[in-house]
C-alpha cells in the first residue's frame, strides 16, 4: 500500500480531500484535509435529477485543486468516490467523463449500501468498542444506516432522505407540513430491524448538532470523535434547531457553511432517533472517507485491525519514540504492579488500560523538547490520540503523562476537566504506578523485574543493578502508604 493515500469524497453539499500517511503496517495519521462547499446537487432535485452547469463547474474547479494538493504531497494512490448526488443524476456519466479527461481522475460512484458499509467499517475500527449499534449518516441526498452486532455488519440500507433533497422539495416550498409524511414513507423501508439503544452519528449534519451540544454544555474538550450524550437530555434542543433563524443559529456557534442545511438535518435526525427508539448518541468523527481508506488498508486482514491494536497509539510510537522497547517494558512493569496492588487497594480495573497506554506514550514529548516533555506528551495525546478512546479515557491518559513524577494538585486538578475524570484517589494510584514503572527503567537496562506484596512492603526484585531507581523512588509521593523495598545485585 502507498505510504500516502488521498481519498476524495464527492457529496451532495461538499467535496472533501483527505490525505493519510502510514507510519507502519496498520498505523496512520491524517496529513491533510481540505473541504470545498461545491453544492453539486443544487437545483438537481428540482430539475428532474439533472446536474446543473454551475454546480458541476464548482465541483470541477475544486477537484482540480484537490489533485494539485495530492500531487504536491506525493500521494501515490488517489481513491475518489461519489455518493447520492451523482448516484441519482441522469447526466452523471458525462460529468465523470469530463473529470477523467480534464483531471485524469477516476470517480467511482458507490451505491447506498456500499456507502452505509463504509461508514460502519470506520465506526467498528475507529471508535471505542461498542457491542451493538446503528450507524446513521445523513448526507445531502440520502441517509445511510447500518446495523452492527459484535463488530459484524448485519444489515445496510440507504433512504432517499437528505438535507439538500428535503430543503429543495420541502423547506424551500414551505411544505413543512408534508415533512412527516415524506419521512415516514422512507422509514417504512426500515421495519423494526434497526431499532437500537445506541446510534453512531456520522456525517456533517450530525457532527454539527453534536458541536452545538458540546458548546451548550461547556464540554471541556475540543475533540468531537466519540463524544456521546443521552437522547432524553438533548432531544428538545435538537428539535428546536429546526425552527431557529440564521441569527439564532450563529449565536449558538454554528458555522456559516452549515446554516443552509442544519434545519433540515436536525429534522431528519430528530425523526430517525424517534423511529429507532434510541437512547444514546455516539458521535463519530470518521465516516465514508475513513471507510474508503480502511477498506484498502485492511483488505488483507478481514477489514479489522489486529486484536488489541490501536492505529493512533502505534502511529505516535512510530513517530516520536526512538527505542520502541522502552514503552513495552514500562507498561509491562506497570501491569505487574497494578495486578499486585489491585485487590488490597480496590483499584478500578476499568482504568487499567488507560494506565498501560499512558505508560507507552509517556515519553513521546521528549523528541520535541526534553525539558518540557510532559507538557508536549499531554498535548499530543489530547489532540493526536485520534481513534479508539472515549474523551474520558483520552483525558486520563494525557493527565497521567503530564503529572508523571509530579505531585497531583488535589485541590485544583485541571478544574475544567474534573467532570470527565475518575475519583482523585484512583488517579493518584495510577500516577504512582506509572511513575515508579518509569523510574525502574531509569538505566534503560530493561531488567527482568519481579513484583510482590508482603505485609506492608512492595517488594521489587531484579538480578541487575537498580541504583538510579533506588535513589529516585525513595523521594516520590506514595498514596498507598507502602514501604518499597528494592532487591537487586547491589544489596
Amino acid at each position: 500500500m502507498a505510504k500516502r493515500t488521498a481519498v476524495i469524497d464527492i457529496g451532495s453539499n461538499s467535496a472533501r480531500l483527505a490525505v493519510y500517511e502510514k507510519s507502519s503496517r496498520f498505523a496512520f495519521h491524517l496529513l491533510n484535509e481540505t473541504k470545498s462547499v461545491i453544492k453539486i446537487a443544487e437545483g438537481c432535485y428540482d430539475n428532474d435529477n439533472f446536474l446543473q452547469e454551475i454546480p458541476m463547474q464548482r465541483a470541477m474547479d475544486a477537484l482540480g485543486e484537490f489533485m494539485t494538493i495530492a500531487t504536491s504531497l506525493k500521494c501515490r494512490k488517489i481513491l475518489c468516490v461519489a455518493t447520492s448526488a451523482l448516484r441519482d443524476a441522469k447526466n452523471k456519466q458525462q460529468f465523470i467523463l469530463d473529470v477523467k479527461q480534464k483531471l485524469k481522475l477516476n470517480i467511482k460512484i458507490i451505491n447506498g449500501e456500499k456507502e452505509a458499509f463504509l461508514g460502519a467499517l470506520s465506526a467498528i475500527n475507529l471508535l471505542p468498542q461498542l457491542d451493538n449499534f446503528v450507524t446513521v449518516d445523513i448526507g445531502g441526498g440520502s441517509t445511510e444506516l447500518a446495523l452492527v452486532k459484535n463488530r459484524q455488519i448485519i444489515r445496510k440500507i440507504s433512504l432517499d432522505i437528505g438535507t439538500v433533497r428535503v430543503k429543495e422539495l420541502i423547506f424551500d416550498k414551505n411544505l413543512q407540513d408534508m415533512l412527516d409524511i415524506f419521512l415516514e414513507n422512507e422509514f417504512s423501508k426500515l421495519g423494526d430491524d434497526f431499532n437500537c439503544h445506541t446510534v453512531v452519528g456520522i456525517g456533517g449534519s450530525i457532527r454539527a448538532v453534536s458541536k452545538l451540544i458540546m458548546k451548550k454544555n461547556s464540554f471541556p474538550l475540543k475533540s468531537l470523535h466519540a463524544f456521546n450524550y443521552l437522547v432524553d437530555d438533548e432531544i428538545y434542543f435538537i428539535n428546536t434547531l429546526t425552527n431557529l433563524s440564521d441569527k439564532q443559529l450563529k449565536k449558538l456557534g454554528l458555522k456559516s457553511d452549515r446554516l443552509d442545511t442544519i434545519r433540515e438535518g436536525s429534522a431528519i435526525f430528530n425523526a430517525i432517533i424517534k423511529k429507532l427508539k434510541s437512547k444514546k448518541i455516539v458521535t463519530s468523527g470518521a465516516g465514508v472517507r475513513e471507510g474508503v481508506y480502511l477498506n484498502d488498508l485492511l483488505r488483507g486482514s478481514n477489514l479489522l485491525f489486529p486484536i488489541n491494536f490501536n492505529p493512533s497509539v502505534r502511529n505516535l510510537l512510530d513517530r516520536f519514540i526512538i527505542d520502541q522497547k522502552n514503552p513495552i517494558f514500562i507498561s509491562k512493569i506497570a501491569n505487574r504492579i497494578f495486578d499486585t496492588l489491585a485487590i488490597k487497594y480496590s483499584l478500578d480495573l476499568n482504568l487499567k488500560n488507560s494506565l498501560l497506554i499512558a505508560c507507552k506514550l509517556t515519553e513521546i514529548g521528549q523528541n520535541v523538547n526534553f525539558h518540557s516533555s510532559k507538557e508536549h506528551s499531554f498535548y499530543f495525546i489530547l489532540n493526536a490520540l485520534s481513534y479508539g478512546f472515549t474523551p474520558n479515557e483520552k483525558l486520563l491518559i494525557a493527565l497521567l503523562t503530564k503529572y508523571q513524577n509530579k505531585k497531583l494538585p488535589r485541590e485544583n486538578l485541571e478544574l475544567e476537566y474534573i467532570k470527565l475524570l475518575p475519583k482523585f484517589e484512583q488517579i493518584e494510584y495510577l500516577n504512582f504506578i506509572l511513575t515508579i514503572s518509569v523510574m525502574l527503567n531509569e538505566n534503560l537496562n530493561k531488567n527482568d523485574i519481579e513484583v510482590a506484596l508482603e505485609d506492608n512492603y512492595l517488594i521489587i526484585k531484579s538480578d541487575k543493578s537498580l541504583y538510579l531507581a533506588k535513589n529516585r523512588i525513595k523521594n516520590i509521593e506514595n498514596p498507598f502508604q507502602l514501604n518499597i523495598k528494592i532487591l537487586d545485585n547491589n544489596v
